[in-house]
């Protein structure tokens, strides 16, 4: 389960009538929700968004208890680890089956691994979290029975486990795939499951499947029929029988359709918190807190030094003042968090200092060492002036060669967050003299920006957390997949020329490695505190603000067990439905 790029999305608001789903029809239990952008894959593998269609359609062998973090069994019953720790064997469940009632069984398992995951032709950040040692060495993965499958490991490799709460794939129905070559040469299972492809087409192993999806308006999801949980009873579970997401641009018409009583369930931002905290009696909902959420907002300089069709991806110019660290530093004095959180953020949150969610048990903050950037427009510009910067009589910041230092800031529109915090950001940098030119774009050009072309100089986005750290090795390998702030070129892409990366960069890779590699908890701890120390020096994310993890949801849903790391609907399959 890779980090991934937290959600945010914005197309226009179609012109669907949420009203249409305010009335349930007779017999059909059904959750309606929004998502501010409409999905980029079907394909569980390419996918490098959240929150996805797989949160609901796809499952892997172990799963996460979402109040606690703690692993617990899904597609495997149970597991044994060897002595040596090198020998992990999973028990699969008895009767599973995919979505058209085919068998899963532990050949779907080694196809999905050494077939797919392990395919270097395919791009996909799941393997990153998987790679072992220096080398980046992987499992291999066999079959012992239908239901038993090993995997082998060449030295122990403390995160394993949490890795296999991967999706898995339908071997029946990909596996062609991988056997035939589109005209351009790549594997035709890299345009397999595209959001094109008729969700009849479409084969999962998780609660729900797609029943159908209209671009802008709605994803509909139904039960899967054959998903293998039952209750005590021997009733088949999810007992809700629909979930739809109502594709939404921004998160104003959000809040408005949830207050129309169009949504069931919506995020809560910090400036509708007030609003809908006097509506939860009337509304019948309740606002549930969850604490501080798992993941981050940051700001990103493209620090990449390299060409490609001898091209630089960034002004030389340019790109000197991003990599100097004595600049990320200042920019990251003159930011005031705390402005954020109290206008911005309604004192919903808090500074933010590491890529470590805060539930992490290897978190680190502060009082342990870790350096923070308090608002300090002096420091700022001291830093600036040690690094031959200097304000022209207009107030105007220029580099040592006169250059007048501006830089375009792009996030995602629709998200109200990000987009104030850019304009705040905007004002601040002006403070010393820095020219922001602020450019909210569509989420799925951004995405396209920070993973194809790399034509970008600075950005705001966040990414997704949890508990294990090594689940973000595909942001902090020097080859992983959202390695965004100097990313390599991808499989199938044009090269890059010129690629490098900064001790410091390459410092941050080696101890992710090596945390991986150490099974001791207090050497883990002692190795993730080195990497959260050298983030905040060296600033490839300049961190900002962790709001807390607010939720609204009608009291008609029942059995909900709210939390920042599971959200609202992490125990879908047992909630129900009351109506009103």
């Amino acid at each position: 389960m890779a980090l991934v790029l937290a959600a945010v999305g914005a197309i226009a608001f179609s012109a669907c009538n949420p009203s249409q789903w305010t009335t349930t029809p007779e017999g059909v239990s059904r959750i309606v929700s929004s998502t501010l952008s409409d999905p980029k894959t079907f394909n569980p593998i390419l996918n490098d968004e959240s929150p996805n269609v797989f949160l609901y359609t796809t499952r892997g062998l172990v799963t996460q208890d979402g109040l606690t973090g703690e692993l617990v069994p899904e597609l495997a019953e149970s597991w044994d680890i060897s002595e040596d720790g090198k020998t992990i064997t999973f028990n699969l469940r008895e009767g599973l089956k995919w979505s058209d009632g085919e068998p899963l069984t532990a050949d779907d398992v080694v196809f999905t691994y050494e077939e797919v995951i392990f395919n270097e032709a395919i791009p996909t950040s799941s393997r990153d979290v998987m790679r072992i040692g220096p080398e980046g060495l992987l499992p291999s993965v066999t079959a012992i029975s239908d239901r038993v499958v090993q995997f082998t490991l060449p030295e122990p490799f403390a995160p394993f486990l949490r890795t296999t709460g991967g999706d898995i794939l339908p071997a029946h129905v990909l596996r062609p795939t991988l056997q035939e070559k589109d005209a351009a040469g790549d594997l035709r299972f890299l345009s397999t499951w595209t959001t094109s492809t008729d969700p009849d087409l479409i084969v999962c192993n998780g609660p729900y499947r797609i029943r159908q999806y209209l671009p802008g308006e709605r994803v509909i999801f139904e039960r899967n029929p054959y998903y293998w949980r039952k209750d005590d009873q021997g009733e088949p579970q999810p007992y809700i029988k629909e979930l739809i997401w109502q594709i939404i641009g921004d998160t104003d018409n959000a809040l408005l359709q949830f207050r129309s009583g169009g949504l069931d369930l919506t995020g809560v931002t910090p400036d509708s918190f007030a609003l809908l905290k006097r509506e939860e009696e009337r509304g019948n909902f309740t606002i549930y807190n969850g604490g501080p959420t798992t993941s981050t907002m940051f700001l990103t300089f493209n620090l990449n030094r390299a060409s490609r069709n001898g091209k630089p991806l960034v002004d030389p110019i340019k790109s000197r003042w991003f990599n100097s660290v004595a600049f990320r530093q200042a920019v990251s004095y003159a930011i005031d968090r705390q402005t954020m959180i109290n206008n911005i953020y309604q004192g919903l949150g808090e500074p933010q200092i590491s890529p470590l969610s805060v539930q992490s048990p290897y978190y680190a903050s502060a009082e342990d060492g870790v350096r923070t950037y308090d608002f300090d427009l002096e420091q700022a510009r001291t830093l600036l002036e040690s690094d031959g910067f200097q304000l022209n009589d207009a107030g105007e910041l220029l580099d040592a060669d006169g250059n007048r230092v501006r830089f375009t800031l792009i996030t995602n529109s629709g998200n109200k967050i990000r987009e104030s915090v850019g304009a705040q950001m905007k004002q601040d940098l002006a403070k010393i003299g820095i020219q922001v030119d602020f450019q909210p774009i569509a989420f799925n050009t951004l995405v396209d920006k920070l993973t194809d072309s790399l034509d970008w100089e600075a950005h705001i986005l966040g990414l997704t957390g949890g508990i294990e750290p090594n689940n973000g090795a595909n942001v902090w390998l020097l080859d992983g997949g959202l390695h965004a702030f100097n990313q390599q070129a991808g499989a199938g892409q044009e090269p890059l020329e010129g690629w490098q990366a900064a001790e410091w960069e390459a410092r941050i890779a080696d101890l992710y490695i090596k945390a991986a590699q150490e099974v001791d908890e207090e050497a883990r701890k002692a190795i993730y505190l080195e990497t959260q120390k050298l983030t905040q020096e060296y600033l490839p994310f300049t961190y900002l603000v962790n709001q807390l993890s607010l939720g609204a949801v009608r009291n008609t849903i029942n059995g909900l067990q709210y939390s920042a790391l599971g959200g609202s609907l992490w125990n879908i399959y047992e909630l129900t439905l009351t109506q009103e």
